[in-house]
């Protein structure tokens, strides 16, 4: 590949952008029942039908480097606006033995649209039964997936970040109701002391809570790629001055960041206008980014070793995507269009690399 010119790179990425525009993501296709061009074949059929609001169809690109995933580019913008009003896109065909339900989403909707996280449900065991209170949130939360609940207490969730942040503000708003429920209590010592004990914990941590709700120490929780994509194309996003020190967790998913203050003088508006603009521009990215995994279809080192080498000889043509390599496979995070050409390149010179050994 030629580097490219600017004003070539500029022309590619106004294509590229109205390309994606025009552009849906399928998921829930059957992997391996049928070769890979009839896949392609029944798919392109399928959009291009009346009844499931299709048109003409420019391009289906498949198989991709996520199992049972298809993009399909439209020839008309309109026709993906006709698509995604179909409220149950099937696809059937005579070569299937039966039909198998469509996800079928915009190209350029935000990617991280499924974080895991683990939940920690122990703390509300003496006021609450579990089931029950798990109960309510998969009410409250319908968008979100619950696993198993756990003898120590502990549940995974999975779902959107932005409602499993919702999630988190019930949970915090359920702990601070029960500490301020154990201080109308604290005088009733005749009343189940052992249960006052218990909740000690509990209502530390809600005080906690409440203090940081003040501004002398605030937390955001962001997702860990955008966290990860924040860091390293708008570091200035965290630069502050020695009054200010910021720390991070990252669990999975999940990345805590917390913002104290260090100054010998407090000031509580200077942890939260921090706060507020790395929460903003959190926003501005999750609305924008899109990420994908290429996973490593051999796990020996120097099969690992020419993905990677793929990845750095592409990173230079895309400027604006972030890649992470990790045991098992590598993350791409950019902006919609950069990112579906990113892959299919990586794609394209991944498979030449392994026909050439």
């Amino acid at each position: 590949m030629q580097p490219r010119s600017r004003r070539n790179f500029v022309g590619e990425a106004t294509a590229q952008a109205a390309k994606s525009a025009r552009t849906v993501v399928i998921t829930g296709i059957p992997d391996g029942l049928l070769h890979n061009d009839v896949m392609t074949d029944i798919l392109m059929i399928h959009f291009q039908m009346s009844k499931n609001n299709g048109g003409d169809v420019e391009e289906v690109t498949y198989p991709t480097v996520r199992k049972g995933v298809a993009y399909v580019t439209f020839e008309d913008q309109e026709v993906v606006e006709s698509v995604l009003k179909k409220d149950e896109h099937r696809l059937e065909d005579k070569r299937l033995s039966r039909y198998y339900p469509l996800n079928v989403t915009r190209y350029c909707e935000n990617v991280f649209s499924s974080v895991t996280s683990v939940l920690n449900m122990s703390i509300f065991k003496d006021q609450f039964v579990l089931e029950d209170l798990i109960e309510e949130f998969k009410k409250k939360s319908t968008a979100l997936s619950f696993g198993p609940l756990q003898s120590n207490g502990h549940i995974s969730v999975q779902g959107s970040f932005p409602a499993i942040e919702l999630l988190r503000d019930f949970l915090l708003l359920k702990a601070k109701s029960l500490s301020e429920k154990d201080k109308r209590e604290e005088s009733k010592s005749h009343q189940r002391p052992k249960r006052r004990q218990q909740q000690h914990s509990l209502t530390t941590g809600t005080s906690n809570f409440v203090r940081d709700a003040g501004g002398e120490k605030q937390v955001v929780v962001l997702d860990t790629d955008i966290y990860h994509y924040m860091k390293y194309f708008f570091p200035r996003t965290f630069l502050v001055n020695d009054d200010i020190v910021i720390s991070d967790i990252t669990d999975g998913d999940i990345t805590m960041v917390y913002i104290e203050n260090a100054g010998s003088r407090s000031d509580a508006r200077q942890v939260l206008r921090v706060k507020e603009k790395i929460e903003n521009q959190s926003v501005k990215l999750h609305n924008a980014l899109r990420k994908e995994r290429i996973y490593f279809k051999e796990h020996v080192r120097d099969a690992k070793r020419r993905y990677k080498w793929a990845c750095e000889s592409l990173k230079r043509h895309y400027p604006s995507v972030l890649v992470i390599s990790y045991d098992t496979h590598i993350d791409v995070i950019g902006n919609s269009s950069e990112t579906l050409e990113f892959t299919k390149d990586m794609s394209s010179k991944i498979q030449s690399l392994f026909q050439t050994r």
